[in-house]
């Protein structure tokens, strides 16, 4: 895998690829499936002010310093990653959950470049509505994580381990979230349990 601080322009990322993965730079890359929808939210997005940057191995712009949405290639699709983008007003029905249990971000899929301009006029009109969100210092207010239901794996780890239990306290509720995402994820509770044991390193 080729190392992310390699990819530093838009434009490496456009030829070559995001070089997350073995297919960096080969036709099988997801970013070459996309090339010509990418360029569009590319051109239509620079057309709203905001600052190009390369994070995350993806073009990411931002807003006096703040990351407003990300354009990113998936299998199936080109997207527009917002970042608050469950606080974005969606007359047109567009926006999808970047997850099940995502949320904050939306993501705006297309699969054809002439979609992408005949609809640019709606893309540009949510760019705005997300900087005005990040101007205005609106929060999307996440479940908390008492509110979550932790998998029994876990929770056997944590009633069983003292340590473990007092480093899973320390926790950030974010950092809890996606242990309990990981482990719940698992649709078996052999593997449930698999997971919780290899969350006990990154938890400690």
């Amino acid at each position: 895998m080729m190392s992310k601080s390699k990819i530093s322009s838009v434009e490496a990322y456009l030829t070559q690829g995001c070089g997350r993965c073995s297919h960096y730079s080969t036709p099988q890359c997801k970013v070459h499936l996309w090339t010509k929808e990418l360029i569009e939210f590319r051109r239509i997005v620079l057309s709203c002010g905001l600052t190009e940057e390369i994070k995350w191995s993806m073009p990411c712009y931002t807003h006096k310093g703040k990351n407003i949405l990300i354009i990113s290639a998936f299998k199936n699709y080109a997207s527009i990653n917002f970042f608050k983008g469950a606080l974005i007003q969606d007359p047109q029905g567009i926006l999808a959950k970047a997850g099940e249990n995502s949320q904050s971000a939306r993501l705006l899929k297309m699969t054809n470049y002439t979609e992408i301009i005949r609809q640019e006029d709606h893309i540009r009109a949510y760019i705005f509505d997300a900087i005005l969100v990040e101007e205005t210092g609106l929060k999307v207010e996440t479940k908390p994580i008492s509110d979550q239901n932790i998998p029994e794996s876990l929770q056997n780890l944590i009633d069983n381990n003292p340590e473990v239990a007092t480093a899973y306290a320390a926790l950030t509720p974010g950092r809890k979230r996606s242990h309990i995402i990981y482990i719940s994820g698992a649709k078996q509770t052999a593997t449930q349990e698999r997971r919780a044991i290899q969350c006990i390193e990154k938890i400690l």
